[in-house]
């Protein structure tokens, strides 16, 4: 009688084992399981890992000093000097919940190396690494930037990648942020269903043997989009398994996707958007609802805040 019934408990656990594996090999295929692609070559990785560049200027207690809720990150070439003194008088230090940070590589030219180095004497905002600093190499850039805010500002909520010539509206940020999710979260301009750019003419062109798919992932534009810190360890992670383009939003799309995290869609609930990435005339109250407006060059960002700052919670 015993052995019937152990012999019976075997058949049904066999039988069991059989229906799961049928069941996740189904769902493997149809997508619903999420199967991490093999890691990159080593080589290749390489130019993505933190170890092959050195910092030539650095913050490391940064975060430590101020503990803000919000670190701004602004890739910046090495002499955008008026980029960056524009956005120390507006946005970059408008609210004391935020820390801006200014990074960059070197150029090929070679920048006054005590030139940075007085400048990030006086503001102490100034990061450089040896990567070469040029568009191609932007992804590059913004991976560092990742591992540089897991790596220093672990403790913080949030982190927002934000280029030069944006307007950022940082009390509207805040108070949005007050209220979002803490981990697995990132918001922008979200675009879906793109499609690689294959006319090797243009500036976005991805050849199909640099991105052999015929769709691009969801991704946020790269004008500006926000985190929450524990995503920057992870995508930095994700990294290892996701091929390189030059098209940093792209690119952390990839990351994204090999997570399993999608982007949400950066509006109100009437479907406007806050992440505008036109370039908009400015208007006070219109940006007074709005996260960033793209477009801005330096004089006119410090001419707009100017009036934005006095006035917005008239708005």
């Amino acid at each position: 009688m015993r052995t019937h019934v152990f012999r019976r408990s075997v058949g049904l656990l066999v039988v069991s084992v059989v229906i799961v594996a049928c069941v996740y090999a189904l769902l493997a295929r149809n997508g619903s399981v999420k199967q991490l692609p093999k890691p990159r070559p080593a080589e290749e990785h390489r130019l993505l890992s933190p170890e092959t560049y050195t910092y030539l200027l650095n913050q490391p207690a940064a975060c430590k000093v101020r503990k803000p809720f919000l670190v701004l990150m602004v890739p910046v070439a090495p002499h955008d000097y008026s980029a960056r003194e524009a956005i120390r008088k507006t946005w970059g230090t408008a609210s004391q919940d935020t820390l801006t940070l200014f990074y960059m590589g070197i150029t090929e030219g070679g920048q006054a190396r005590s030139t940075l180095w007085e400048e990030s004497r006086t503001h102490s905002d100034v990061i450089q690494m040896n990567f070469l600093d040029t568009y191609k190499n932007l992804t590059i850039k913004t991976m560092m930037m990742m591992n540089w805010l897991a790596t220093h500002c672990p403790d913080v909520f949030y982190a927002m990648k934000v280029d030069a010539d944006i307007f950022v509206n940082v009390f509207y940020l805040v108070r949005m942020l007050r209220s979002s999710p803490r981990r697995g979260y990132i918001t922008g301009s979200v675009i879906s269903h793109g499609k690689p750019q294959r006319n090797a003419a243009s500036k976005w062109a991805l050849s199909e043997q640099m991105y052999p798919e015929d769709r691009l992932p969801t991704y946020v534009s790269g004008a500006g989009y926000v985190f929450s810190i524990d995503l920057a360890a992870e995508i930095s992670r994700a990294s290892r398994f996701v091929r390189l383009v030059p098209y940093e939003d792209v690119y952390v799309g990839l990351c994204l996707r090999v997570l399993g995290i999608r982007p949400v869609y950066g509006r109100t609930w009437l479907f406007k958007n806050l992440f505008e990435i036109r370039n908009l005339e400015y208007d006070r109250c219109r940006f007074a609802g709005l996260v960033l407006v793209n477009g801005f060059q330096p004089s006119q960002l410090l001419q707009a805040w100017k009036d934005f700052s006095q006035g917005y919670k008239s708005c």
